[in-house]
């Protein structure tokens, strides 16, 4: 057994969890920011801890294109390291700074430096994929809202009994955040007021479910 990968994952794991929170943070603010919403009014720290883990299972293809691209940039830079006797790499980006500035360092010390930067490489990738997401995500929601375009799948029954057919930006442990159909305001109420909610457009009961499966 590897005790020193045990010990290494015991340390990197929470830190990378903190991490994604921070960047669930950020992105939930951009998000809501682009629609007038103050977010942390209206979540719980529950909210905020899983917020990462619900981003990325959001939707599948989310999670697949995530996960490949993490192995595949963990495998790239592991290929570089145990090449990195070989002129190519050396004379690379990743390599050719740290070369510079120790010029006389060995080759098990350009390994250990090509191993880091992959950490920092997939650390970049997934704050873009966080901050991007959910910039790109609030422009188009806002825009579709004030274009009156969306998409509306739910509908929802109040502890009245009134039923509105909405289109459901978001929602968290204690409020749903929504637009009614025809309208322009972004409506916040607590889940408690909310009898039933009813998905109306189900895409996994169209033809070609399996596209829309990915993209749920």
């Amino acid at each position: 057994m590897d005790y020193k990968l045990i010990e290494k994952l015991q340390t990197f794991l929470p830190l990378g969890y903190l991490y994604l929170i921070i960047l669930g943070i950020l992105r939930d603010g951009v998000f809501f920011y682009m629609l007038g919403i103050n977010f942390l009014k209206y979540s719980s720290i529950m909210d905020i801890l899983i917020s990462p883990i619900a981003e990325l299972t959001s939707q599948p293809i989310i999670l697949l294109t995530v996960t490949l691209m993490v192995i595949v940039f963990f495998l790239y830079y592991n290929f570089l390291a145990k090449n990195s006797h070989k002129k190519w790499v050396r004379d690379s980006i990743v390599s050719k700074s740290f070369l510079k500035k120790n010029p006389d360092a060995a080759d098990i010390d350009l390994k250990i430096h090509i191993k880091k930067q992959a950490y920092f490489a997939i650390a970049f990738m997934i704050s873009a994929f966080f901050l991007g997401g959910g910039l790109g995500t609030g422009i188009n929601v806002k825009d579709r809202i004030a274009n009156n375009n969306l998409k509306i799948k739910h509908r929802i029954t109040d502890d009245s009994g009134n039923q509105k057919d909405i289109y459901l930006i978001d929602s968290n442990s204690a409020y749903f955040f929504y637009v009614e159909k025809g309208h322009k305001i972004v409506t916040i109420v607590p889940v408690s007021s909310i009898k039933k909610i009813e998905l109306i457009n189900n895409k996994m009961f169209e033809k070609g479910s399996f596209s829309s499966f990915l993209t749920l």
